[in-house]
């Protein structure tokens, strides 16, 4: 890479503090370390707690204008902060291939979504004391269907200096058919850019860190995948974190949280990096 090219600074967003103790060790100790600059909360996770909040404003109070974000999260195993949500499986939300289906057979009913989405975002608030910096969704369910206006409404509402996550890409469209996941993300994020922009909700302008979490993957490779071609002020997502029984309970995304932990905290993140011209300060 030339020297003469501009560092770009990005986001580095670790997802999913409140899921588990041992992800939100994980995530804090990054942040300490200047390894990520942002983290998105799940007020519905089972670790987020008064305790668990201070330590995390105290990391982010050390760390270079670190962001502090709201996972909005509707999808199962979790379950609802409002009482008459719908529709529910066993109690929980519906998971992420049947609310996806539900919104796109126009089976949601937006008002209650709207109605959930206000009661996290306020839950943040009362945790935090403050609006979040910016608010994505957990498995992405902010750009579904139904969702997607009912999550912009709620965010122009109680949050209306956030700025939302969208998932689409900036590759060239060869390099792009090669994930059927990130492809359809980009097609979801391309509506979701567009409602956003109406309503006057900044967005982040590229996106990278969708890959199949269900193969053992090179991280440090599939990083530096993401950070080709990723614009300034673009986001990367990430999950690291420790596996402990809670995490085991609730997610099948474990040992490669581990990977990635390693990998970010290691020797070899500083280089690639400075190597591609990215900063996180």
């Amino acid at each position: 890479m030339n020297d003469a090219t501009p560092m770009r600074r990005i986001w580095l967003c670790a997802d999913d503090y409140g899921i588990s103790p041992g992800v939100n060790r994980a995530i804090r100790d990054l942040i300490e370390r200047g390894r990520l600059n942002a983290t998105s909360v799940m007020v519905v996770g089972p670790a987020i707690g008064r305790e668990e909040v201070s330590a995390l404003q105290a990391a982010a109070a050390n760390s270079p204008r670190c962001a502090i974000g709201l996972h909005v999260t509707l999808t199962a195993p979790f379950r609802p902060l409002t009482m008459h949500f719908q529709p529910l499986d066993g109690g929980m939300f519906f998971d992420f291939a049947k609310l996806l289906r539900a919104g796109l057979l126009r089976k949601l009913d937006p008002e209650i979504i709207h109605a959930e989405l206000k009661v996290q975002l306020a839950a943040f608030s009362k945790l935090f004391g403050r609006a979040p910096d910016f608010v994505d969704g957990h498995q992405h369910a902010q750009l579904f269907p139904q969702i997607r206006d009912a999550f912009l409404t709620a965010v122009k509402e109680a949050a209306p200096g956030a700025w939302v996550r969208q998932c689409g890409r900036r590759q060239p469209l060869t390099q792009r058919l090669g994930s059927t996941k990130a492809l359809v993300l980009d097609v979801l994020s391309a509506q979701f850019r567009q409602r956003a922009g109406r309503a006057g909700i900044a967005v982040n302008p590229g996106f990278a860190g969708a890959y199949d979490f269900s193969r053992p993957a090179d991280f440090g490779a599939l990083m530096q995948q993401f950070l080709d071609q990723l614009p300034d002020n673009g986001v990367v997502m990430c999950h690291p974190g420790l596996v402990d029984d809670v995490l085991v309970s609730l997610d099948p995304l474990t040992d490669q949280r581990e990977r990635e932990y390693a990998f970010l905290g290691g020797e070899h993140f500083s280089g690639l990096l400075a190597t591609n011209k990215v900063t996180l300060g």
